[in-house]
């Protein structure tokens, strides 16, 4: 049997880390809230998205997904 050597260095994908911890503030303040959803009042304010903060997202290109009439 083959087993992959282990790496040296450990590979992490910080958005996907900062997505995780996100999520994990919305499971926090949903299970303490009171009624059956936050609102997105209550959601702004954990994700701490205010008039102040810019968040600046890498354009990505769009990829079609038909044939495009291609033959």
């Amino acid at each position: 049997m083959h087993v992959a050597p282990m790496r040296s260095t450990p590979v992490q994908d910080h958005i996907a880390l900062a997505e995780i911890e996100l999520c994990g503030e919305l499971m926090i303040a949903a299970s303490a809230a009171d009624g059956e959803r936050l609102s997105p009042d209550r959601i702004d304010e954990v994700l701490k998205v205010g008039a102040d903060v810019v968040v600046e997202w890498p354009r990505q290109r769009r990829r079609s997904c038909g044939g495009g009439g291609r033959s």
